[in-house]
């Protein structure tokens, strides 16, 4: 509101005036309202005035609900109606802010904002509230702490904010523009410049931003240049405040008269659908304030400093009737606002009181507000009780009387004896980056912990859970499931959160340190990331799939080896499975296995996700094995037994996986049928008995390899069904043994505590029972703990808990076909030796490799993470280092961790839902070179899908034999894409948009032009991708796809797979051509292409200066090139050649890179000219380049 055109008698409300008030009541101060009121030597209220309580309000009409004192005697410059909780915000001319809480208007929080200014907006925000003074931003919490605090110029004057979205703020005031400023970063990001100066009042819809300025015009802005659409001149004077709702416009303001200016009594309303005024509104009170409050119609408010109050209709009359009058405690009213559920009045006057009038006895200031987080109590008058039985209650609770006395404590030397703690693990990753030279160890400082420092627990799983794990969101349900909230945090599912660069600016090196590659989870069917981590950590399966390549265009193992590529290039950034998924989705034994959830289900994990990934497990060992069965096989990779599972002898999938055995059924009659099969995963069936004996982890699995049951089968011998009694014998042992845990239910769930229990009770007696709790050792103890037997056999009480598995397990077959199975330990190893296991004929020893668990968490829906003992040679790759190492992979988060983690499962939170166990040495066995199978054809001429191309509708030309790239080459490269599925976004109630899921593209075209030779800027490869997915949006003002071209029956373009062009975009990575084109990182990222960052080079980057904004490539080539591009619709081969072009000018401009300085001054030339242009080329043809003028040549000449 502009305040220089009220009433003169505010001139008294001097800055100096408030820092010593006078006691003395004011004339003008009600008695009424002080009956509850100490005054204290400096003039403070010390608590709300309440009105009494004896208030009628009648439903529909607006009346009186309470008043309150904020500041006694100060002017209230500002009041604002919390959007998210049940508060009302109130701001002085003393720069002191108050907040009352519901429509009692209890006294929430009071804190001063500054010393000297007055708050002239509020704005409320989801974690704290924005706070605007002359010259100052600043952004606290509800309580009073400061978020941050934005200074400005102190030439600035600043008086109106407004809030874009939810990171983006605009800042006006008296000077000549207007402040874009970034809530994320805390920085200025745009400066909008104001032709009419003095910007008081900002509001915004769906098509405008409106600025009120003090010279009583108001300028509709373009939402996204901020460039001015229209204006209107409301006032000869200034204006007072303005107000929008659907298609009208309504203002106040003042009129000039010979002796000044004067309150003008008609309203100005403005239909925003012609551009044009309709009739005045004359109303009978001089309009200060209005406000639409749309219930059942559009009605203004009309609101006078003097407290009167109009309601009418902006198209009607307005009727005296309908006034109404407030009475403040002051002569004039300073600040009025209207809550967002439209059923309460925000009235503040000049001696700092403020009243509230509501339609109802009970309103609500927000449709839906959040709960409100009120201060505990103080608990020192009331102690709470103690319960003795409990081991672990501070008994600093309990209050002592100093005293000189000894304590019952202070127990005597010969009855105790000093018990030092055990020293701490080495941290993971110490562990992980450690070079051994000799029998030292050297591993570069993690900085994990202060120096010198370390911190004590009294148990070690504090440092598992932060306090957000441990304590719920809200009081209510601490007692009933306290187990939902102990989920650590690193095992929570993990999100991306987009802003408006999408994934440009989130950082993923906060999730993931090592150079390994996580996985995107927004994908549809994402769910299985970790069950792909798994198989990529198994260097056979690795080296296998990486070799694989055939001619089917949805074939999973083709896929999957693209993805393990992108896998071994990555360091540390995250990879999407897009292009695998796409085709895991074609399958049609996928969909029929249910393997394929809608976004609906997956998003509120209403799916089992245990079972799921359970089954994708048995079906994807399947497909792999049946794609990989066709093909001839390297001979290094042949077995010297055959198989039975449909020839799996052809197969290395078979070979790995495979176990053969014999199914025997025996009916009442004698007669046996013995039938040969092989598997390729085993499931766990459990005992009925589920008393609390101790039941061996290799017993259970004995017995479900093993497995005998008794069912119905026909018999040959009788001719009929018959009870019959079904055996399994085993003739040949897997390499990997895959297990399913099938712990779907309760009964399996209590089965995997019981054992772990009894497994815990048993390694504390093997070990004499002398680990206490708090990991602490006798004395004697204590002078062994340096040899490693006395460490293998003093494990810590946190590592023994919910134990039972077996990090080893050792299998023999007998000479009748039968099988032995028992755990094997490091003990046995050390009483064996390690070969021992080698030295017998059908002798093995399996090692854990992987744990694929299910997160329960109800917050989220749970989640599917893995446990994976990440190889030397996968670290010798990545970080040149010889080590193994365990790894939790849960989406794109990694994080090393200690090896017991992995087999520990609190079956509350943490469910086993697969394992992988390996045979030792199994490296050994295979040939685990890989040879990329991709070869030079793929880039030679192919034929079209499309049956209506003609050779005269070929826009490339195929590289012949003799252009075939070399390392180093240039290629310009440019894509365009579609969409297959909209973004999904949640607007919030402040009214900003927040991004859940972006939207999923679909790469429809990809040219690849000659940046060399004498055909330079040919195409040789324009390939439109063939889509067997429903397309949303062609998006042809951008792509220029249109509706037909991506379908084989009607299209006239060069058609083909996605396979295809993929195929070739890797032979051209691989090759080591380096890449020229706009925004390349989102063009690969679609596509699914993982490239190293010396073979891009973008022009994004190249024009581009820190912390300023990315120039378009059509802005681009007409300021350097003076071409004119992008005119109706995007073509590819024209961007592609452009992009090359601008590569040649950079180099021409940087003298090769040469002459920085030089090109840093052509790029301050370039970003001052598009501000100039609003970044928009100009449409008639005479204007040109300015690359041509002589401005441009003196740039160059320095």
């Amino acid at each position: 509101m502009n305040f220089e055109v009220l009433d003169p008698g505010l001139a008294e409300y001097a800055p100096a005036m408030h820092s010593a008030l006078d006691p003395v009541l004011d004339a003008h101060l009600n008695p009424s309202l002080l009956q509850n009121v100490e005054l204290d030597p400096e003039g403070v209220a010390l608590e709300a005035l309440p009105v009494q309580e004896s208030v009628h309000i009648m439903e529909g009409v607006y009346s009186e609900l309470h008043s309150v004192v904020a500041e006694v005697g100060v002017p209230v410059s500002v009041s604002h109606f919390d959007l998210h909780e049940e508060m009302l915000w109130v701001g002085s001319h003393g720069g002191h802010a108050t907040s009352f809480f519901g429509p009692a208007l209890e006294r929430y929080s009071s804190f001063q904002v500054n010393g000297s200014d007055d708050i002239r907006q509020i704005q409320s925000l989801e974690n704290g509230i924005l706070f605007l003074t002359k010259n100052n931003l600043k952004y606290m919490a509800r309580g009073g702490l400061i978020i941050f605090d934005y200074l400005l110029d102190e030439s600035e004057d600043m008086h109106s904010l407004l809030l874009t979205d939810s990171s983006t703020l605009l800042i006006g005031g008296l000077q000549s523009h207007i402040l874009e400023i970034d809530l994320n970063t805390v920085q200025e990001t745009q400066k909008y410049a104001v032709e009419t100066p003095g910007v008081t009042i900002m509001r915004q819809t769906n098509r405008f931003f409106f600025c009120g300025h003090t010279s009583g015009r108001v300028s509709l802005r373009d939402l996204r240049t901020f460039k001015v659409e229209h204006e209107f001149d409301a006032f000869s004077g200034s204006l007072s405040d303005f107000d929008v709702h659907g298609n009208l416009l309504a203002t106040c303001g003042f009129s000039s008269r010979l002796t000044g200016l004067a309150c003008d009594r008609f309203l100005k309303v403005y239909d925003l659908r012609m551009m044009r005024a309709i009739t005045p509104l004359q109303v009978h009170v001089d309009p200060a304030f209005l406000r639409f409050i749309p219930t059942y119609t559009s009605r203004l408010a009309i609101i006078s400093q003097s407290g009167q109050c109009q309601f009418c209709e902006p198209t009607g009359l307005a009727n005296p009737a309908d006034i109404f009058h407030v009475n403040p405690v002051g002569p004039l009213l300073m600040t009025f606002d209207v809550s967002a559920s439209k059923q309460a009045l925000a009235f503040g006057d000049s001696e700092g009181c403020v009243h509230l009038w509501t339609d109802s006895p009970e309103p609500s200031f927000n449709p839906y507000s959040r709960e409100t987080e009120f201060a505990l109590p103080c608990l020192v008058d009331s102690l709470p009780p103690l319960d003795w039985s409990q081991d672990l209650l501070p008994l600093s609770l309990i209050p002592v009387p100093l005293t000189t006395d000894t304590l019952l404590s202070d127990w005597p030397a010969a009855n105790s004896a000093p018990a030092p703690r055990r020293a701490p693990p080495v941290d993971a990753e110490i562990l992980r980056t450690m070079k051994k030279v000799g029998f030292i160890g050297y591993a570069p400082n993690p900085r994990t912990r202060l120096r010198n420092q370390i911190p004590y627990r009294l148990k070690e799983s504090d440092s598992e859970f932060d306090s957000f794990s441990q304590v719920t969101e809200s009081p209510i349900g601490r007692e009933e499931e306290p187990h939902r909230h102990m989920v650590s945090k690193k095992y929570r599912k993990v999100t991306i959160k987009y802003s408006k660069l999408g994934l440009e600016d989130f950082d993923f090196k906060q999730y993931n340190k090592t150079l390994f590659a996580g996985l995107e989870p927004h994908i549809p069917n994402a769910y299985c990331n970790c069950m792909i981590q798994v198989l990529y950590f198994l260097e056979p399966v690795r080296c296998l799939i990486q070799n694989h390549l055939c001619q089917k265009e949805f074939c999973l193992a083709c896929e999957l080896g693209f993805l393990f590529h992108m896998l071994d290039l990555s360091r540390g950034d995250p990879c999407q499975g897009s292009n695998f998924l796409r085709a895991f989705r074609t399958i049609p034994e996928a969909s029929a296995l249910g393997l394929i959830l809608a976004d609906s289900d997956e998003a509120s994990g209403k799916g089992n996700l245990a079972r799921l990934i359970q089954r994708w497990n048995r079906f994807i060992l399947t497909q792999l094995h049946q794609d990989l069965q066709e093909l001839e096989v390297p001979q290094a990779y042949r077995g010297a037994g055959g198989s039975s599972f449909c020839s799996s002898g052809d197969s290395v999938i078979g070979q790995l996986f495979s176990c053969e055995m014999e199914n025997c059924s025996l009916c009442r009659c004698g007669s046996e049928t013995v039938r040969a099969s092989s598997t390729l995963l085993f499931t766990l069936s459990y005992p009925e008995d589920k008393t609390g004996k101790n039941c061996d982890f290799a017993q259970v699995l004995k017995r479900s390899i093993c497995l005998e049951q008794n069912t119905q089968a026909w018999c040959d011998n009788c001719e009929k069904y018959q009870p019959t009694i079904q055996t399994r014998n085993i003739c040949h042992l897997p390499d990997i043994l895959v297990i399913n845990c099938e712990v779907n239910s309760l009964k399996e769930a209590d089965f995997w505590r019981m054992q772990a229990e009894v497994a815990f009770k048993i390694a504390i007696k093997k070990h004499g029972g002398e680990i206490s709790k708090n990991k602490e050792f006798a004395l004697a103890d204590w002078k062994e703990l340096g040899s490693p037997e006395s460490m293998l056999m003093c494990p810590s009480i946190e590592e023994l808990k919910n134990v039972w598995l077996p990090f080893s397990i050792r299998m023999k077959m007998t000479k009748n076909k039968g099988l032995d199975v028992c755990n094997w330990t490091d003990g046995d190893e050390m009483q064996w030796g390690p070969a021992r296991a080698e030295e017998e004929h059908g002798v093995y020893v399996y090692d854990l490799m992987a744990t694929v668990v299910h997160i329960l968490d109800s917050r989220t829906g749970g989640s599917l993470v893995a446990h994976i003992k990440v190889g030397e040679t996968y670290h010798q790759r990545k970080e040149g280092v010889t080590h193994q190492q365990w790894y939790l992979f849960n989406d794109f988060l990694i994080e090393p961790i200690d090896k017991h983690e992995a087999v520990q499962f609190d079956m509350n939170w943490k469910v086993p839902a697969i394992l992988y166990y390996i045979k030792r040495n199994l490296n050994s066995k295979y040939n685990l070179n890989i040879k990329n199978p991709i070869e030079a054809s793929v880039l030679l001429a192919e034929a079209s899908l499309a049956r209506k191309q003609r050779k005269t509708h070929t826009t490339f030309i195929p590289l012949m034999l003799n252009e075939m790239p070399q390392v180093g080459d240039l290629v310009g490269l440019d894509a365009e894409f579609v969409t297959l599925n909209e973004e999904e976004a949640e607007l919030r109630s402040d009214g900003t948009k927040s991004t859940i899921k972006p939207s999923q593209m679909s790469v429809a075209r990809i040219t690849c032009v000659r940046g060399q030779g004498p055909n330079e800027g040919i195409p040789f490869i324009d390939d439109y991708i063939s889509t067997q997915e429903q397309v949303v949006d062609y998006l042809t003002q951008y792509s220029g796809i249109k509706p037909g071209d991506l379908d084989a029956k009607i299209s006239s373009k060069h058609l083909t797979t996605l396979k295809s062009t993929y195929l070739k975009l890797r032979f051209l990575i691989d090759i080591g051509v380096k890449f020229v084109g706009h925004g390349l990182q989102k063009d690969f990222r679609v596509i699914n292409l993982m490239v190293p960052k010396d073979q891009v080079l973008d022009t994004v980057y190249l024009f581009h200066m820190p912390r300023k904004r990315m120039i378009s490539l059509r802005f681009l080539a007409w300021y350097f090139l003076d071409l004119k591009i992008q005119g109706e619709t995007h073509d590819s081969i024209e961007d592609a050649r452009t992009a090359l072009q601008l590569y040649r000018k950079y180099l021409e401009l940087s003298k090769n890179g040469s002459e920085p300085e030089s090109f840093h001054k052509v790029l301050k030339g370039l970003y001052e000219k598009g501000r100039k242009m609003d970044w928009k080329v100009p449409e008639p043809e005479g204007q040109t380049s300015p690359k041509n003028t002589a401005v441009f040549s003196s740039v160059l000449a320095l």
